[in-house]
């Protein structure tokens, strides 16, 4: 079993794999937040998502979703699975419910915000998501995992100002 470091290490390789970057992610936290605090700056949206990361939890969560569209690229699971996941069919839900796992450490907030990334696929998730449209790229949990990483990095920055109106 790996320790923390060798994990955290692993999951932004894993990341870096499919070509993201934490910037990448703090990027879409900005443009989440901007809105609510006009004093927020990039930087803090990448300190925001290197705490998320570095969680154990949301370590495993990275790494698993990528583990299981890198397996699907080369053909390894079973059918029907393989082609459901492959083409990331409409009602398979399961991209999404691996995610939420990262979200559900951020209340509401996280969720909320994890919907909307899911439905408008902004900035670094939209990339990911046209990446598949050439059929050699699986990224059907990719571009959820990612969303529900700047959805967590937002929330963790809301609960961190309150009510102040």
């Amino acid at each position: 079993m790996k320790n923390t470091n060798e994990l955290y290490k692993s999951t932004l390789a894993a990341l870096e794999s499919i070509d993201v970057k934490i910037e990448d992610i703090a990027k879409i936290v900005y443009d989440l937040q901007i809105e609510y605090n006009d004093k927020i700056t990039l930087q803090e949206c990448i300190d925001n998502v290197t705490k998320v990361l570095e969680k154990r939890e949301v370590m495993h969560a990275v790494l698993t979703g990528l583990a299981i569209d890198k397996a699907v690229e080369k053909g390894e699971f079973p059918e029907p699975i393989q082609s459901i996941i492959k083409k990331d069919a409409g009602l398979y839900g399961v991209d999404e419910i691996l995610p939420l796992g990262i979200v559900n450490l951020y209340g509401t907030i996280g969720l909320t915000n994890f919907g909307y990334l899911d439905k408008k696929k902004v900035g670094i998730i939209k990339e990911i998501d046209m990446r598949k449209r050439d059929l050699k790229n699986v990224n059907t949990f990719a571009d959820d995992i990612v969303a529900a990483i700047a959805a967590a990095a937002a929330a963790r920055i809301a609960h961190g100002y309150g009510d102040e109106d």
